[in-house]
């Protein structure tokens, strides 16, 4: 009987130490492969890491290789977007030859960089859609740097700061500022998309407000009596009233507005700002921007050249 039950408890305590075994076993691989999923998760983690590491290079690369000077470079030419008829930031000469301030800017410009110059002549309504779109790389035509372009497009530090001046048909007497003309009894007008648009309906809300396609048309239309102000940036007013005042137009030109120009270019493109920067203090310190500023500005030998 005692022989027996010494058997018994024999198997009973193998069943009880196999038993152990069989769990221990089953918790260690449990273990093995939570830390298996765990290796794994680590390995993808890593590996998407790696990846956006591989991305962010990809596009730091393809940024710096798409950058506006290496295409100009590239290119051996600066391609500039300007609207001939702004006197006298860009204007068209009797042998069809765009001239003027900004065209002597993006001249020297051009030199700077080594590169020739293409003056690309583009409507102002398209100026900066056709910058976006790649076809020049830089918009140099008397542009007012404001909040709501820049949105959309990046611009270097104002090289001049003008303002809106007025001009007056002679018929129409007693306007001393734009706060006279702020009556429905007058007719006044600007350029279609302009600042001086937006600053005409935004200080002289009362009068009748006409726009014009063209800065010439507003001229004319003063000058002929069927509006009786002209509302535009000062350097322009200035230059029309000498061309083609002769007593039927007077100049009101004290700027009743701020507007800094400034040059355009496409959104993010941080190297280009930075060059265009220096080159402006290049030129302003060592006087290449007072020449070109006087032969624009302060004469008007360049009149004979369109008349």
């Amino acid at each position: 009987m005692r022989k027996i039950s010494l058997v018994l408890l024999m198997v009973l305590t193998g069943f009880f130490f196999t038993g152990c075994n069989e769990q221990t076993s089953n918790d260690s691989s449990a273990e093995v492969a939570k830390l298996q999923k765990q290796l794994t998760a680590m390995k993808s983690e890593v590996e998407a890491i790696k990846a956006q590491k591989a991305e962010a290079k990809e596009m730091k690369t393809e940024t710096s290789s798409t950058s506006t000077l290496d295409a100009i470079q590239k290119r051996g030419k600066l391609r500039v977007g300007m609207e001939p008829g702004y006197m006298p930031f860009e204007l068209t000469n009797q042998k069809g030859e765009i001239i003027g301030f900004d065209v002597d800017m993006a001249k020297r410009m051009a030199k700077a960089m080594g590169v020739e110059l293409e003056i690309v002549s583009t409507a102002w309504d398209g100026i900066i859609p056709a910058l976006l779109t790649d076809k020049f790389d830089i918009v140099m035509s008397g542009m007012t740097l404001t909040q709501e372009r820049n949105l959309s497009i990046n611009f270097a530090f104002p090289y001049i700061v003008i303002g809106q001046s007025i001009l007056v048909n002679n018929k129409v007497e007693g306007i001393k500022s734009y706060k006279d003309l702020n009556d429905a009894k007058y007719t006044v007008a600007s350029k279609l998309g302009t600042t001086g648009e937006q600053a005409t309906k935004r200080m002289i809300p009362n009068a009748k407000y006409i726009s014009y396609e063209t800065e010439q048309e507003g001229v004319m239309e003063v000058v002929n009596g069927k509006i009786d102000a002209f509302i535009y940036d000062l350097p322009f007013q200035s230059a029309a009233f000498i061309q083609r005042g002769a007593g039927k137009i007077y100049h009101i030109d004290t700027p009743f507005t701020y507007e800094p120009l400034a040059w355009a270019v496409r959104k993010g493109d941080f190297d280009y700002i930075n060059w265009l920067n220096n080159f402006m203090n290049q030129i302003r310190s060592d006087g290449t921007y007072d020449k070109i500023y006087a032969k624009w500005f302060e004469s008007d030998a360049w009149m004979k050249e369109i008349q």
